[in-house]
């Protein structure tokens, strides 16, 4: 699976981010140009990264992750995760880098794209 990035203005004035599918070596530094394209645009309040949709996250994508939070405090604006798939949660924590991201709790009535669906007639 591939990623897309779609990005949108809240009506608070905050720029959402929201990567969908799997962030990976191939792909991962797209986040972090996608928020320097928002920085570039003019400084919003704040950047939130939805990752409701990512499906698998690898260490170049966390490494990924961590740039651009890096780059958007450079500029002088918090940068957060919000509603992380159950996946992009546990990769958080297990990195110990949930607290970094504003310890967002994982998406509630997002599916877990690890679980496996239950064999019958076994």
């Amino acid at each position: 699976m591939s990623l897309s990035i779609t990005t949108s203005t809240l009506a608070d004035g905050a720029v959402e981010v929201s990567p969908s599918g799997e962030i990976d070596v191939e792909n991962a530094y797209a986040i972090k140009d996608a928020v320097a394209e928002q920085l570039a645009a003019g400084r919003p309040a704040r950047i939130q990264l939805n990752m409701q949709n990512v499906t698998f996250i690898d260490s170049v994508g966390i490494s990924a992750l961590v740039s651009a939070f890096q780059l958007a405090g450079i500029s002088g604006v918090k940068l957060s995760v919000t509603r992380p798939s159950r996946f992009a949660h546990r990769q958080l924590w297990v990195t110990g880098l949930l607290g970094l991201f504003g310890n967002p709790d994982p998406c509630p009535d997002c599916a877990d794209p690890v679980q496996q669906p239950a064999v019958s007639g076994a």
